[in-house]
């Protein structure tokens, strides 16, 4: 892994590592909660931003272990 890629991980690992980032996590899984009742969307192209919504959600809420994985997948390939 080249300095550069190695120097993004650990600016991403610091920032996970953050009071900031664990509190963004909470705000974020509470607004996920509210938008994934999908029972009171009036009309389908309300259904569709909120599908956005959540799909943004949860990428964020995914974007440690998705870093982490990507990480050891690229640590463990060959230099």
């Amino acid at each position: 892994m080249d300095r550069e890629l190695q120097q993004y991980y650990d600016e991403r690992f610091s920032l996970f590592a953050t009071k900031g980032w664990q509190e963004l996590l909470e705000d974020l899984e509470a607004m996920l909660e509210q938008y994934e009742d999908i029972t009171k969307i009036p009309d389908e192209q309300t259904l569709w931003y909120r599908k956005g919504q959540v799909d943004i959600l949860q990428y964020l809420l995914n974007l440690k272990k998705l870093t982490e994985q990507t990480y050891e997948e690229l640590s463990n390939e060959s230099p």
